[in-house]
């Protein structure tokens, strides 16, 4: 375990390696023989890891997962399992614990404790305290460190576990440690939350197994106290090797997160719309004027971006920030987001309440008062603001869903102003915002640049898919954005030193476009070659370096699983209307991301 922060999504990391190899600290359970044979997949329908060593001697397997239970938001158990079970033979395993708080500056004080289940230990310091225990074995060897050999035979289980506790609630004496017994049950009631939780995922047999794996990592990404939807669960992970663009990505961005609530709604899920809708009216403050472009996972505002000067960086690949000073940037987009939302929650039968339509309306009134500022646009750049184009369409798609809520439930506002502002943008788009020499949809005012944003117009109903504007845009995007089978965002223009690399939620647009404009061979190979940058476990990065096979950007990456899940379903659409290299294409990726009988089949 190379990150791990407890005991939220935001918190310093306590597992810190992978941004810097000596003062991270870790948690390692591994083979004593040097070249074990390992596999790794997840539980089917599950978050549980379950990775097969194989050595001369034997084999067994490790569990790894987060305890999960029906009541933990308002109770959690806060708490790492680690359960290692023989298949054959004999296999001996090496644990070493280093645990490292407030993100690596801090070796806590370890102190180990006898109790009636064995010894336990505490690691402590800080505002963060932890718990180790399970078998017997470990000891401590090593200032600030924990170490021990565990044997496991065929039919045998040996536990360990690491548990958050706030060090005050030590004052009161340690609590006594499960049994082993205790995390054999909290293994099945874990398989069973997940596997109750999946079968929520409605969407047809053939496409369930492509996108059940990207769902359950946005369940994942879910803060389920307040609801709201972080990002990414890591900071820092280099865009591009050496150029610093390492962001930190643990927050809730407002964009980001309605996306993934809409993906999940599709799939069935709809508990998860109305916390992040509540969550978003709550951190507003319900003011549209208040409403930031991201927030803390428990709704704060302010996120200071500053540097870690004590960590070397993902490989070397420094700086470590904390924190993103895009909280503080104007991105009008966010509003089109929050009203398409809300929208399609309407047509689900759940109408926006009194209050919230309240909130709405001041969402759309400010619409109507800075659409025609400039912004920071969808990418957050960190130049001066311009006039996207993709951000006034999402004004254009406020004001639109607005006017259709207000007449579809007889709500009142002043509607005339919001149909006015809204043809406005509109018109200023088509005068503006096209190419008189491609006739294709441009990034901003004033450039003929391409965009990969643009390729979502069609979603939220500004232009038809087939338009001649679009499928000019789409040629456009295609001709100077596509990079080694993916697809860029735009070309550098967002004056950070380094480049971009293709943008894997751009290229599973692509897909869903091209899927929908009927041009099936091309939709089946892009969607491919996008997912085949997943890893063994199914799981996308935000950005891919082409040229190395190598995965950038935080990881796993939100905004490229939802994508993924809309270019699954698009592509199967047009595979069912006759494409049979469509259907080919999401059978390619539908067998990874795990097993569900890990006894029987251990393949990825």
């Amino acid at each position: 375990v190379d990150w791990c922060c407890l005991p939220r999504f935001d918190s310093d990391s306590c597992c810190g390696r992978l941004l810097d190899w000596d003062k991270g600290g870790h948690f390692c359970v591994r083979p004593v023989d040097d070249h074990p044979c390992r596999e790794r997949h997840y539980l089917d329908e599950t978050l549980i890891l379950v990775s097969t060593f194989t050595t001369p001697d034997g084999e067994a397997r490790l569990y790894d997962f987060f305890s999960m239970r029906k009541g933990g938001r308002d109770n959690p158990h806060r708490q790492l399992i680690r359960i290692i079970e023989g298949v054959r033979g004999t296999v001996q395993f090496q644990v070493h614990a280093e645990p490292r708080l407030d993100t690596g500056e801090i070796k806590p004080w370890i102190q180990a404790h006898e109790t009636a289940r064995g010894k336990t230990f505490t690691a402590v310091g800080s505002n963060t305290g932890l718990i180790f225990g399970g078998s017997d074995g470990l000891s401590i060897t090593r200032a600030y460190c924990l170490d021990g050999r565990l044997t496991v035979r065929a039919g045998e289980r040996r536990h360990l576990f690491m548990q958050f506790i706030h060090p005050e609630e030590l004052d009161n004496g340690l609590p006594a440690p499960p049994e082993a017994a205790v995390l054999d049950r909290r293994l099945e009631d874990t398989t069973r939350w997940w596997r109750q939780w999946s079968d929520k995922v409605k969407v047809a047999a053939p496409l369930r197994r492509q996108v059940l794996r990207s769902a359950i990592v946005l369940k994942a990404l879910d803060y389920a106290p307040t609801g709201a939807v972080i990002a990414a669960p890591t900071t820092s992970l280099p865009a591009d090797p050496g150029a610093g663009r390492n962001w930190d990505y643990r927050y809730t961005w407002i964009r980001d997160a309605t996306f993934t609530v809409d993906s999940l709604v599709a799939l069935g899920c709809e508990a998860e719309a109305d916390g992040l809708r509540r969550f978003i009216e709550r951190s507003a403050a319900g003011s549209a004027r208040q409403m930031q472009t991201l927030y803390g996972v428990d709704g704060r505002r302010r996120q200071p971006e500053f540097e870690l000067a004590h960590l070397e960086g993902y490989r070397g690949a420094g700086p470590v920030r904390v924190g993103n000073q895009a909280a503080r940037q104007l991105q009008l987009d966010i509003f089109g987001e929050v009203l398409e939302l809300s929208w399609r929650w309407h047509r689900l039968g759940r109408s926006p309440e009194p209050a919230y339509w309240q909130f709405l309306t001041d969402l759309l009134n400010e619409t109507v008062r800075r659409w025609q500022e400039p912004d920071h646009g969808i990418w957050e750049v960190r130049g001066r603001p311009r006039h996207f184009v993709h951000s006034k369409a999402m004004c254009w798609a406020a004001l639109d869903r607005g006017v259709q809520m207000a007449a579809d439930m007889g709500l009142d506002g002043p509607v005339d102003e919001w149909k006015q502002a809204r043809d406005a943008v509109r018109a200023e788009v088509e005068r503006r915002g096209v190419s008189s020499r491609t006739g294709a949809f441009v990034q901003a005012y004033d450039t003929d640049e391409a965009d990969a944003a643009l390729l979502m117009l069609p979603s939220i109903g500004f232009v038809e898919y087939d338009d001649p504007r679009m499928v000019a845009t789409v040629k456009t995007i295609r001709d100077t954005l596509e990079r080694g089978s993916l697809l860029l965002r735009y070309r550098d223009s967002d004056n950070l030193d380094g480049h971009d690399h293709p943008f894997l939620a751009c290229s599973f647009w692509l897909a869903e476009c091209l899927a929908h404009q009927g041009v099936a061979e091309d939709a089946a190979e892009v969607f491919r070659n996008a997912c085949a940058t997943a890893n063994d476990l199914g799981l996308f990065s935000e950005q891919y370096d082409t040229d190395n096979g190598q995965m950038l950007g935080n990881f796993p990456q939100g905004l490229t699983h939802l994508s993924h899940i809309s270019a699954a379903v698009a592509v199967y659409q047009a595979g069912r209307a006759g494409g049979p290299a469509l259907s080919s294409a999401l059978r390619a990726h539908s067998g990874r991301g795990g097993k569900r009988d890990a006894q029987t089949d251990r393949s990825r």
